[in-house]
Order: structure tokens, then C-alpha cells, then sequence
């Protein structure tokens, strides 16, 4: 029974046989992400060229024709939408809209033939089964890892996730509706002499349709609530507003962006329930005109889709896009949006992709991302950086001075983590469990003795600068993970605890990254992410201002117009 004290290596093997995979078939995994990022961007464009307040009535309009004449719908689609637009978030629906679109076809696609052959074949159903069961139970997150792996970032990467995520109702409910077919129905189209094609095309098929529907009812808001995991690694959407709020503990822009998901999902929800109505067709005639503009819908569709893909690609000049690769914390939110106005000033179409840790150094890595000044080294993500050093241009530090710690408001009497001993209920309030400083904390635990029996409540920035401001309002004793530069030491009375023992380390500095051939592909953009530095209280007071409300675009501009002699030294 020794064996059953050693772990088996799972964990190697899969990673063995995703990297043998992401190698091997390198040329397909990148054709895919080009096509489908060169197609879906195509989407995009298209329903961007119909202006806002044309589309929103037109597509009331087509809910009123669907939904035979409802108020109700009508009036919710025309409102709901003006809603989106009126919050600034119409660019990210429509980003959404193609990628729910792309994932609920590819999963459309892949899942009736897979839950005919489940119907048609007892061994496949058996085999197929598990594989359902293992796809819809297994956490979403953990689709992300290969998505990443075979497509870098942004959208093909989120469908990837999502089709996976969403594939296995179609195919259960194909199955389920062609074996729901009566047994005498199909002995009596065997009798009359069909063969299998004409009986699934003209008996099961039109008999499981509404059970078919259904599936492709939940496939699509399956799909769609794949929307905020999938911005964890670029895609862009409505779900970045989600994700963002989240780390950031921002109430009420979350609910904006989680409301305008919500009038989403009700528009996809009705039109697919109404598409699933039975349609009649007195005559011969009617059911051939009926068809034939299927048909015409259906080829319509794809040339306005390929045309699309087509147009976007040529319209685009590459030449001037940049694209970053940064973190959802305030601090490199407000480094990444300074930079990407500088670069703007100067011509360039700059996108931030707002990144996990590990996926930020991959995207720089792989050239997805043309380069990063997120990095906090050699401590915070050190240890992912010795993993990519190799694959990247280390510009040096945009940024010196930054500092990991314990951190209590000046109200309360100790100075250092040696002195801590029952204070907040020997709790450190953290942040995200995978952060470097949540692991130099719990490091602390094991060096102090005075920590014995401490324990760190981890959650996520945002939720942590919540809890830090309840507590000072009430001027309630917390201990917490606390990082220079950040907000919360200018807008409070905070003092970082004395660290004998050097376990939260020395200092931190912030880097700045380069894609290995930018220098000679873009010099003027390599330059200012070579040059670009600034100081603990140039950061801290564009992340004042956002933690006030302002949009990190406007506090970038407006320290950009207060510091114009050293922007002026990064473009020399």
C-alpha cells in the first residue's frame, strides 16, 4: 500500500501533454487565432458601422416582428438598450455579442451532430456521457489554463473557454429529442421505406426541434456568463467592467456593467424562444418561399460575415497598434493608461489588455503584447519572471521605491510586526490568494512567534480597501497587506509596520517589458517604454484621482498636462 502515499504526477502529465500539444500543432493553433481574431474583429466592426440610435430602434423593430406584436419586449429591448449606450458601454455589448454569437455556433455545430450520434449509436452515448459530465462540472476557470496555452490572448481564446463551457446541453438535448421521437413514428417511416438520412431529416430532426431549441437556449447564456471569466484573459466585453469593479470594489460601475449583462442575456434569451415557435406553412408554395429565405438569410449571414473579416483586416494598419499587456490594479491601471496616452499623442491606436500575472508576462512572451510596465519585481512576481526573462527585453524599473508590508492606520499603538499580539483578532486582512504578498504574509506567520495563531483573511484589493475604510471610519483596529504605491496612503493616516526579520523584503521596484524585435518593428514606441519612469507620488496621484471617480484615461491626461517636461524627457 506504499503507493498509495506517493502522489501520482498528474499534475506533470497534463502539462507535459498540453506543452507536446501547444508544439506540435503551433502552426494550427495560430492560423485559428489569426482567422478567427481577423473574422470576429470583422463582426465587431460590422455592427459598429450601424450607428447606436439607428440599430437600437431597428432591433426593437425586429423583437416586435419575432415576438408577434409585444409591447412589453418591445419597449424593454428599446429602453434597456438605450441604457447600454447611455452608459458609454456600446463598444463592449457589441464585443460581447460576437463573442457569444461565435461560441453558441461552434457549439451549435460540434453539438447536434455529437447528440445525433449519441441518439444513433449506444457506444458513443456511453463514451460522450462522461465527457459531458467532466465538461460541465469542471470550474470555468480551469479552461482558461489551455485556452491561453494553444491561443494567447483576446477573443479566440475566450471562445475557446466558452465552447467548452457551453457545448454540452446542445448535445444532451439533441439526444434527448431525437430519442424522444414515438417508436411507432419511426417503425412507420421504416415501413414506407426511408432510409436513416431521410428519417432524421424528415421525421426526427423537425419532431425534436423545440427540445433542440431548448438546448441551444441554455448553450447561448451559458456562453454568455462566460463572458466576465473570459476577460481574465482579454477578451474584451462587457465583462472587463465586471472584473474591474471587482478588484476594485466599485459598486456601482459593477452594477452598470452586471445590469447591461442582464439586458443582454433577456434580448438572447427571447429571440431564441421565439425563433423555437412552430411556424406554419399552409401550402407547398409557402414552405418553398419559407426555405429559400432561410437559405438567402443564411448565405446573406456568412458574406456579411467573411466580408466583414475581410474588410477589418484591410482597414486595419498594424503598423501604428500597440498593444500592453497590464494588471487590474489601480497602480498599473493608472501607469498603463499614462503610457498608452503618450503613445496615443503620437499616432499610435493603443489597447491595454488587462491580464492575469502569469498570462501579462505569456502575452509580452509570445508577442501579443508588444510590452508591459505592470511588473512588480524581484519579489512580488519574481518567480514568474524567471520563467519568461529569457523570452522578453527587461527595460530596467519605470518606477523605484515601491514597498510590501503590514500595514495599520497611525491610530493604532504598534510599530512593528514583532510588537503585534492580539490586534484585530490576530486577522490580517489580505488580498487575492495568488499574490505574491499573500504569500510573504503567510511566510511572516512561520518567522514571527508573536504570529502564532495569526491567520490571513484573503479576498481581493477591492475588498480589502473596503474593509480598511469601515474600519478607520468606525476607527476600528485592522491589520492588513499593504503595498506602496497605492491610494489608500494618501487618502489615510497609514504607517507600513517596521519588518526586522526582512520577510516582506527590502523594496520593490516596477519594470517595464519589451516583446523581443519591438526595438526594430517600432523605435518610437520601444523608446518611450525604455524611457519611461516616474516617481511614488507621480503614481499615487493619478490613482487618487481615480479612486475619486475620475475615468483613468482623464487622470492620465490631466497628470500628463501637469508634467509636460517630463512626459517630454520619455519621447527624447
Amino acid at each position: 500500500m506504499d503507493f498509495l502515499r506517493h502522489a501520482l504526477p498528474v499534475a506533470s502529465w497534463i502539462d507535459t501533454f498540453t506543452e507536446w500539444l501547444t508544439t506540435t500543432f503551433a502552426g494550427l493553433f495560430s492560423f485559428l487565432q489569426t482567422v478567427g481574431e481577423a473574422m470576429m474583429n470583422g463582426m465587431t466592426g460590422m455592427l459598429m458601422l450601424v450607428p447606436p440610435l439607428l440599430f437600437i430602434p431597428l432591433l426593437a423593430l425586429f423583437m416586435f416582428i419575432i415576438s408577434k406584436k409585444k409591447i412589453g419586449l418591445t419597449v424593454f429591448t428599446l429602453l434597456g438598450l438605450l441604457f447600454v449606450y447611455n452608459q458609454g458601454l456600446w463598444t463592449n455589448l457589441m464585443n460581447t455579442v460576437t463573442l457569444v454569437i461565435v461560441a453558441s455556433l461552434v457549439s451549435i455545430i460540434i453539438g447536434i451532430p455529437l447528440g445525433i450520434l449519441m441518439a444513433k449509436s449506444s457506444i458513443a452515448n456511453k463514451i460522450i456521457t462522461p465527457i459531458l459530465d467532466f465538461m460541465q462540472t469542471m470550474p470555468s476557470f480551469v479552461y482558461l489554463i489551455p485556452a491561453v496555452a494553444f491561443f494567447g490572448i483576446g477573443m479566440v481564446p475566450g471562445v475557446f473557454a466558452s465552447v467548452i463551457f457551453a457545448l454540452p446541453p446542445t448535445v444532451r438535448f439533441t439526444n434527448l429529442g431525437i430519442k424522444q421521437v414515438p417508436e411507432d413514428l419511426s417503425e412507420a417511416a421504416e415501413a414506407f421505406g426511408s432510409t436513416g438520412w431521410q428519417k432524421l431529416f424528415k421525421l426526427e430532426l423537425p419532431l425534436a426541434k423545440q427540445t433542440i431549441f431548448a438546448g441551444i437556449n441554455q448553450t447561448t447564456m451559458l456562453a454568455l456568463s462566460m463572458v466576465v471569466t473570459a476577460s481574465m484573459i482579454g477578451a474584451p466585453g462587457l465583462g472587463e467592467g465586471v472584473l474591474a469593479a471587482l478588484q476594485r470594489a466599485e459598486i456601482g460601475s459593477g452594477f452598470v456593467s452586471g445590469i447591461s449583462l442582464v439586458i443582454l442575456a433577456i434580448i438572447i434569451d427571447r429571440v431564441t424562444q421565439n425563433l423555437n415557435q412552430p411556424v406554419v406553412s399552409r401550402t407547398e408554395k409557402e414552405k418553398t418561399a419559407r426555405k429559400r429565405r432561410n437559405i438567402i438569410g443564411s448565405v446573406v449571414a456568412a458574406v456579411v460575415l467573411i466580408g466583414g473579416a475581410v474588410y477589418y483586416t484591410a482597414s486595419q494598419d498594424k503598423s501604428r497598434q500597440v498593444t500592453l499587456s497590464s494588471l487590474q490594479w489601480d497602480s498599473e491601471i493608472a501607469s498603463g493608461n499614462v503610457v498608452k496616452e503618450v503613445l496615443e499623442d503620437l499616432g499610435y491606436d493603443v489597447k491595454i489588455s488587462y491580464l492575469d500575472v502569469a498570462v501579462m508576462f505569456s502575452a509580452v512572451a509570445n508577442g501579443e503584447a508588444d510590452g508591459s510596465v505592470a511588473p512588480w519585481l524581484p519579489i512580488t512576481q519574481g518567480a514568474i519572471f524567471e520563467q519568461y526573462k529569457d523570452s522578453v527585453v527587461d527595460l530596467g524599473p519605470n518606477l523605484t521605491g515601491a514597498q510590501n508590508g503590514i500595514a495599520v492606520p497611525t491610530y493604532m499603538d504598534v510599530d512593528s510586526i514583532a510588537e503585534l499580539s492580539d490586534e484585530a483578532g490576530q486577522v490580517i486582512t489580505g488580498i487575492e490568494p495568488g499574490a505574491g504578498i499573500t504569500g510573504l504574509t503567510e511566510e511572516a506567520f512561520e518567522v514571527y512567534e508573536n504570529l502564532a495563531g495569526w491567520t490571513q483573511k484573503t479576498s481581493s484589493t477591492g475588498a480589502m480597501t473596503v474593509e480598511l475604510g469601515q474600519a478607520i471610519a468606525k476607527e476600528e483596529e485592522i491589520v492588513f497587506t499593504g503595498w506602496t504605491p497605492h491610494w489608500m496612503f494618501e487618502r489615510y493616516d497609514l504607517k507600513m509596520l517596521e519588518d526586522p526579520e526582512n520577510v516582506m523584503g527590502a523594496g520593490e521596484t516596477i519594470v517595464s517589458l519589451a516583446r523581443i524585435g519591438l526595438e526594430e518593428d517600432m523605435p518610437e514606441v520601444y523608446k518611450v517604454l525604455d524611457n519611461f519612469n516616474w516617481e511614488l507620488e507621480d503614481m499615487q496621484s493619478v490613482m487618487l484621482e481615480m479612486s475619486e471617480g475620475v475615468a483613468p484615461e482623464v487622470a492620465a491626461r490631466n497628470w500628463i498636462d501637469a508634467n509636460p517636461d517630463k512626459v517630454e524627457s520619455w519621447l527624447e
